[in-house]
C-alpha cells in the first residue's frame, strides 16, 4: 500500500489540475499533487528529460530499466519492462537489464556501445563520486558530449524517481501487471 494516498482528479488543487488531463495521471503525479508548487516545477523538468530527443527510445529505456534495476525500484522495473520491450529490446536483453539470474549483459548485448552505456548507468546508479576512469573513457569514445550529458541526466532523474516511487511504495497499475504476465515476466522483487 502506498505511503501517501494519491490525489484524485476531483480532489486536485488548482495548480495540479493541468497535470491530470481528463483523468488519472498515474501515481507519481497523483502523489506529487499533495505539494502542487513542487509538482508544477518538477514534472516539466522530468518530462523534458524523459521525452523524445536525439537519443533513441531504445537507448533511453536501457538507461531507465538498468538504473531502476540497480536501485531495486519495483515500481520502475515493473512499469518500464513493457516499455523496454516496446522500444525494441528483446526479452533476453530486458531480463539482463533487470538483473535476472541466468541473464547477463555481455551475453544479451553484442553492441559494445550499449555495453558501455550499461556500465555507465551502473556506475551512476551505485557509485560514489565520479565514474571510474575506464568507464568514463569508454563513454567519451562511444558518445558525443551532448549525449553523455543527456544520458547522465536521464540516469539521475531515474534515480530521483526510483527513490520517490520506492520510498512512497507506489502501486504498479493493474494493466502493467497483466502485461508483465502476458510477456512472461515475474513482478520485480
Amino acid at each position: 500500500m502506498s505511503v501517501v494516498a494519491p490525489i484524485t482528479h476531483e480532489q486536485a488543487p488548482l495548480l495540479a489540475r493541468p497535470f491530470y488531463g481528463d483523468g488519472d495521471p498515474g501515481p507519481i503525479t497523483a502523489t506529487m499533487a499533495h505539494v502542487p508548487e513542487l509538482l508544477e516545477v518538477a514534472l516539466p523538468f522530468i518530462g523534458a528529460v524523459l521525452s523524445p530527443s536525439s537519443i533513441a527510445f531504445r537507448t533511453k529505456e536501457i538507461v531507465i530499466l538498468r538504473t531502476s534495476s540497480v536501485m531495486a525500484c519495483r515500481y520502475c522495473i515493473d512499469s518500464h519492462t513493457p516499455v523496454a520491450l516496446d522500444a525494441g529490446l528483446t526479452a533476453g536483453q530486458v531480463r539482463a537489464l533487470r538483473g535476472e539470474v541466468g541473464h547477463d549483459v555481455v551475453t544479451a548485448f553484442s553492441d559494445q556501445r550499449e555495453r558501455t552505456l550499461i556500465a555507465w548507468a551502473d556506475e551512476v546508479a551505485q557509485g560514489k563520486g565520479a565514474a571510474s576512469d575506464e568507464t568514463t573513457a569508454a563513454m567519451v569514445a562511444a558518445f558525443a558530449s551532448h549525449e553523455i550529458v543527456e544520458l547522465t541526466l536521464l540516469a539521475t532523474v531515474t534515480l530521483l524517481l526510483n527513490r520517490y516511487a520506492s520510498t512512497l511504495r507506489l502501486p504498479v497499475a493493474g494493466a502493467t501487471i497483466e502485461r508483465l504476465a502476458a510477456d512472461g515476466f515475474e513482478r520485480a522483487a
